[in-house]
């Protein structure tokens, strides 16, 4: 009776072909997404209060992909705040800031006050790669308000950020304050980038 040995080579492509195959097997299974890329929303000149937060929350949802990162009404381990009742928490957030410069603050320069109990991470979404125009990030401040609040911007409101003055600020802390402490504020300089932000 003769053994017959399979040749090495052979061993290894056989493996190499199982292996291929169950990988693309279970890649399968795994549920497909097909994402697309946002698409554009027109603002109108003349849009509502009303308006602004169905927009906003459009913008939220889709080209800001803020809920990507963002929850609302989730509790646990998070990756950054559930926004549930931000409307009614802006107020009082920071020290002498409204809800409208809060929020602006919070979308241009997201890492000058982080909530305490997370770290910094939130890009800053007017500058590739979201991008946002500063009045759709108005619509998404409106939706922001309207989450526990009253949505009270318009798309003629200022803010620092945009054709406003800078709040008075807390002292600023030493640079190795912890987490969630005011940081210094900043005033965008003349030669700002589209949206208002120093280059």
């Amino acid at each position: 009776m003769t053994i017959m040995t399979v040749p090495v080579v052979v061993r290894i492509g056989a493996l190499v072909l199982a292996t291929t195959a169950f990988y693309g097997y279970v890649g399968q299974m795994v549920p497909q997404k097909e994402v697309q890329p946002p698409q554009e929303i027109a603002l109108a000149a003349d849009m509502t209060t009303a308006d602004m937060v169905g927009v906003g929350r459009d913008i939220f949802t889709g080209k800001g992909l803020c809920s990507s990162c963002h929850t609302m009404g989730k509790t646990g381990a998070l990756r950054f705040p559930d926004l549930e009742g931000i409307g009614a928490r802006a107020k009082t957030r920071v020290p002498g800031m409204s809800d409208v410069e809060y929020l602006a603050q919070a979308l241009y320069e997201p890492n000058v006050f982080i909530v305490p109990g997370f770290v910094a991470g939130m890009p800053t979404i007017n500058q590739p790669p979201i991008g946002l125009t500063d009045q759709e990030i108005l619509t998404v401040i409106a939706y922001l308000q309207s989450v526990g609040g009253t949505p009270t911007v318009t798309l003629k409101t200022t803010h620092r950020y945009l054709g406003g003055t800078a709040p008075a600020a807390a002292p600023a802390p030493a640079p190795d304050a912890e987490p969630g402490k005011q940081q210094p504020l900043t005033i965008p300089k003349k030669d700002a980038a589209p949206g208002g932000v120093p280059r």
